[in-house]
């Protein structure tokens, strides 16, 4: 095993019954695959759920490749593969639960995953807690008998609160609970879920894995105990990805440590700008205390990346869509994760309405950005003109 995660992201997944003697992995695209003889189909039948080639929904050596690497890089026993970091999600959840079980869901979710509980699960007769994502050890008043998972994300979506994940794990696996996490802003090498308590970590590998803008991926890793219903559930309910989706998820392996150190330099000189600014009433970036959940950060985590939020005094609409017009570097666009960087605004009564029990203590306008690799100077004079363009429409109103 490399002693580091550098040399673990250029070498995990190139053994060379994948590669075949080049550095990547061929794309290896199938859907039937045949046999020459019945001792060869049996074989493969019976370790289809092994790496073994049995049908093209089961994967190929490419396929193979990027489940071995994700599950060492991130400390699993096996990586099931999903389109998208939703199906991720919902597929992850699906997996482990039945009609009457209730689930514990952490308050700042990305959105989808709320619509899924809210509409798909509510459905199906499982119900749904939303928690607050400091609650810490007070997550043990909502189990209830039923409850058969904790699904965290940390850091959260658009809001940025880091959770006490060991603590929450702790307490969920006295009661033989499930924790999932959502591990997409550690793009799984960030934070170490598994050695933090987590059962299931899952990624929306559109995002930093892939880190181009160019193609949708989900993973989910799972340790020894559940790995195996994980895959099984998962494949029962139809879920397979694209080999050349995935030879692209593998690439971008290759390159994410230095991607994510670069996003994380530029995207903290633009936190720590935009402190100054008397627009600004704090900033959300997890490496700085302004940050709900930071002193988790500080413990658990090894580095940062380019999402974060900043909060503006004011709640002055017209004045968001002059600061979001006239950007030249920033673009509004969903997702993140690419090379190119990001704007969105939040007003603070989206999250009245659409949040359960974490409601931000704020009043101003969320905006949040996603830093790429541009010049940092450049996305600083960008903002800069932004603000000035913000501050310009409240005074002529």
């Amino acid at each position: 095993m490399p002693k580091g995660k550098q040399t673990q992201l250029i070498t995990a997944g190139r053994k060379q019954k994948w590669t075949k003697g080049v550095v990547n992995p061929p794309i290896q695209r199938a859907s039937t695959i045949v046999f020459e003889t019945v001792a060869d189909k049996r074989h493969a039948t019976i370790n289809r759920g092994n790496k073994e080639l049995f049908y093209g929904r089961r994967g190929t050596h490419t396929h193979f490749a990027f489940q071995d690497a994700m599950a060492e890089i991130e400390g699993g026993a096996g990586c099931a593969l999903y389109p998208c970091g939703t199906a991720a999600v919902t597929n992850a959840i699906l997996s482990f639960v039945g009609t009457g079980d209730h689930i514990l869901m952490v308050d700042t979710c990305y959105e989808p995953t709320r619509d899924f509980c809210d509409k798909i699960m509510k459905k199906m007769g499982v119900d749904t807690t939303y928690y607050d994502p400091v609650i810490g050890k007070d997550i043990e008043s909502l189990i209830q008998p039923n409850t058969k998972v904790l699904f965290l994300e940390s850091p959260g979506s658009i809001t940025m609160e880091v959770q006490d994940v060991p603590t929450l794990a702790k307490i969920a696996h006295k009661h033989d609970i499930i924790v999932m996490l959502d591990n997409t802003w550690a793009a799984g090498v960030l934070f170490n879920p598994f050695e933090h308590g987590v059962d299931i970590s899952i990624q929306a590998a559109t995002k930093y894995i892939i880190g181009h803008s160019d193609v949708m991926l989900g993973t989910a890793v799972a340790s020894e105990k559940y790995w195996e219903q994980l895959r099984e559930q998962s494949y029962l309910m139809g879920q397979c990805v694209s080999p050349d989706d995935v030879y692209l998820g593998l690439r971008g392996l290759r390159t994410l440590d230095v991607r994510l150190r670069q996003h994380a330099e530029n995207s903290l000189k633009v936190a720590k700008w935009l402190q100054s600014r008397s627009e600004v009433d704090h900033v959300r970036h997890p490496a700085l205390d302004t940050c709900p959940g930071h002193e988790f950060f500080k413990r658990d985590f090894n580095g940062g990346n380019g999402l974060f939020s900043f909060v503006l005094k004011n709640s002055v609409p017209q004045a968001t869509t002059a600061l979001l017009d006239g950007m030249t570097h920033f673009k509004m666009g969903y997702s993140w994760g690419g090379f190119e960087s990001l704007i969105l605004a939040n007003e603070p009564n989206s999250f009245k309405t659409l949040r359960r029990v974490a409601n931000p203590n704020f009043n101003g306008t969320l905006v949040r950005l996603h830093i790429g690799l541009e010049n940092v100077d450049d996305l600083i004079d960008d903002l800069e003109k932004g603000l000035e363009r913000y501050t310009a429409s409240i005074q002529n109103q």
